[in-house]
């Protein structure tokens, strides 16, 4: 589906000691963010404010969780769909941990001591640094976002709308020149995605005529991706786009994923101001769980447009 491409994804520099609402640097990175946001869906942040060591401490904490027996990694449960271990299978070279509310110190000291009944505070502590500036740099861009469309006076009930969950990913090096897939071309259901990886390359992201870009991070880059929720809030005027990752080589590709996600039972739907006779409804409202289950009911469905399926302007009655 697509072909690859020279594209790249744009490069926003959020390193900016002066980056502060309403200064010329902020209204500066917040066109950017929402042109970015409207053409790709997603970009790469420069940001400063995890340091390479604390990257180096992350790379090995990953690489310690993932080498614990896979009857301890399946302690890590969850009710709800995508939040807890999945393992990998013959489709994928994918497996991953899910750790919510990653910010906070307490529930990580928790969930270290179900992974490691000794203790790991070392492991919390990594975590927990790493996903703070993180979930920072988020709700910057979300407030970019709403104060670029004018709507930043629903800024405080969006942001509170959601919760974090960091995500754990390992893929396993397929040992052959050919790519192969690591996960499956798929949209983001939440609200945004932050992206960060060790040094071994794989993500690719779908543009909106059908090619794919090669995403060459950067030092001290992480991908920002648009989700599904976030643009129906936005009544799609962003784009969430498709994104895989494609394997190739010897090297073990280690990631980690903070995703800002709409509390179960949030009602997503557009903001009332956006909503007008040259931008008509895009979609119905739904709770966020509803949608969740969905999408993992039919996880080895391949949808082109899941969202669009299930709740598009096609199925607007109201």
């Amino acid at each position: 589906m697509g072909s690859e491409t020279t594209h790249t994804l744009p490069i926003i520099d959020f390193s900016s000691s002066l980056l502060k609402p309403g200064t010329p640097e902020w209204e500066k990175l917040k066109s950017q963010v929402r042109k970015a946001s409207e053409t790709y869906g997603c970009f790469q942040a420069l940001f400063k404010n995890i340091p390479q060591h604390l990257q180096n401490s992350m790379n090995a904490a990953m690489e310690d969780i993932f080498s614990l027996p896979i009857e301890t990694k399946k302690l890590n449960v969850s009710e709800l769909p995508f939040h807890g271990y999945i393992g990998s299978s013959s489709k994928s070279l994918y497996e991953s941990i899910g750790i919510s509310y990653p910010d906070n110190l307490h529930n990580l000291h928790s969930f270290t001591n179900l992974m490691w009944p000794q203790g790991n505070i070392n492991f919390s502590e990594i975590v927990h640094w790493f996903s703070k500036p993180l979930s920072e740099l988020d709700e910057m861009i979300r407030r970019m976002i709403a104060e670029s469309f004018g709507v930043e006076k629903y800024l405080d009930e969006h942001l509170n709308s959601t919760y974090n969950i960091l995500r754990l990913n390992k893929y396993e090096a397929p040992q052959t020149s050919e790519k192969k897939i690591g996960l499956r071309d798929h949209t983001d259901k939440n609200t945004t995605s932050i992206l960060y990886q060790n040094q071994t390359d794989g993500l690719e992201v779908q543009t909106k005529d059908g090619e794919w870009i090669n995403v060459k991070f950067s030092p001290n880059s992480f991908v920002v991706i648009i989700g599904e929720s976030f643009n129906v809030w936005m009544n799609g005027r962003l784009h969430s786009p498709r994104h895989r990752v494609m394997m190739r080589g010897k090297e073990t590709r280690y990631s980690a994923a903070l995703f800002s996600v709409p509390k179960e039972s949030y009602i997503v739907k557009a903001v009332e101001e956006l909503v007008d006779d040259e931008h008509p409804l895009q979609f119905k409202h739904f709770r966020y769980l509803d949608y969740l289950k969905l999408r993992f009911s039919e996880v080895d469905l391949n949808y082109e447009r899941p969202l669009e399926d299930y709740f598009g302007a096609s199925s607007c009655k109201d």
